[in-house]
């Protein structure tokens, strides 16, 4: 055999053997993630201030009443600060709504939802900021005379909003359901 004839019986191999059904592209998917339901229960610590949180969190209380919840299994933590409210409440507002917008350089948009609750003298905003920023959500909760708490929403990762979204929509609720908790002892 010479070495055309190999070649080309080589070619014609390959030919006959690439043949078969047309390559078809692959529907684009989205990663399911199945998070707990929300159980929720009492924060059980000496401030002047309780509210529920959800089980999944693991609690530990830094000094003066500032707590973090840290959710483990989502590489996330809110952070609480607590101040008390001491002829300076236009202060503690100002730098709430500062350390907010301080993400705006890298966020997408930052939606305020204000929070009320006058049977129980509980004052705030939530802050839900959308794009690649450090924090995905900010909050302040205050009854405007003595009491004044923040908080923050971080990851444990570098900020890909799309890949974060679904834990922050998750611990965006557990947040709400924080204010909306809150009591003043």
């Amino acid at each position: 055999m010479s070495i055309r004839t190999t070649l080309t019986a080589l070619v014609a191999a390959i030919l006959l053997g690439s043949c078969g059904e047309d390559p078809v592209p692959k529907p684009k998917a989205m990663l399911r993630l199945d998070y707990p339901v929300h159980a929720y229960k009492v924060l059980d610590a000496d401030c002047p201030y309780t509210f529920e949180f959800n089980r999944l969190a693991a609690q530990s209380e830094e000094s003066g009443c500032n707590l973090v919840l840290d959710y483990k299994p989502m590489k996330g933590s809110i952070y609480i600060t607590y101040k008390p409210v001491e002829g300076n409440l236009k202060e503690l507002l100002s730098d709430a709504q500062k350390l907010s917008y301080e993400h705006v350089v890298k966020a997408d948009n930052i939606l305020e939802q204000p929070y009320v609750d006058p049977d129980n003298g509980v004052y705030g905003m939530f802050y839900e900021v959308k794009g690649d920023a450090a924090s995905q959500s900010q909050f302040y909760v205050t009854d405007s005379t003595r009491h004044f708490v923040t908080g923050s929403l971080y990851f444990y990762a570098k900020p890909n909003y799309d890949s974060i979204l679904p834990a922050a929509v998750y611990l965006q609720n557990d947040i709400r359901r924080l204010m909306e908790s809150l009591r003043w002892k």
